[in-house]
């Protein structure tokens, strides 16, 4: 059995809510987006947040600068769906998981788990199972 110290429980905890700030962030740039609403990320970081977080700042910029390769990445795990066809907080939940495990060191079994809990909280049941399929195929390719 792993023990773990109180500090990293504390913080194992803490980056479950940066995940849960991105996933809120990039779900409210998605909006505007489609409305043609202008911002910035930035403005909609500060809206979110007390107080600046760099995790945080990583995972929405990263998104958002490489949201194309991510969506082609998740398209290529998906069976017969598309990343569109996913609503827009399992879409966000989705790519902060792919740009993890892509992109940051971040150890796969925890981005996987953060990834399902986030999509059981936020999303359906089968939405939820399928993220978890998704980055299943995409760490044992």
């Amino acid at each position: 059995m792993i023990k773990y110290s109180l500090k990293v429980v504390s913080d194992l905890k803490k980056r479950s809510e940066q995940r849960k700030i991105a996933m809120t962030i990039l779900y409210q740039i998605s909006l505007r987006k489609d409305s043609h609403i202008p911002y910035t990320i930035d403005e909609v970081i500060k809206e979110n947040m007390e107080e600046e977080n760099e995790f945080v700042k990583d995972l929405v910029y990263g998104v958002n600068n490489n949201e194309e390769q991510l969506n082609t990445l998740a398209n290529k795990y998906l069976k017969d769906w598309d990343i569109k066809r996913i609503d827009k907080i399992g879409s966000a939940i989705l790519k902060i998981a792919l740009y993890e495990l892509k992109y940051m060191d971040t150890p796969k079994i925890v981005v996987i788990n953060e990834a399902v809990e986030l999509a059981k909280n936020y999303t359906e049941d089968d939405l939820a199972k399928m993220i978890n399929a998704v980055l299943d195929r995409y760490i044992k390719e």
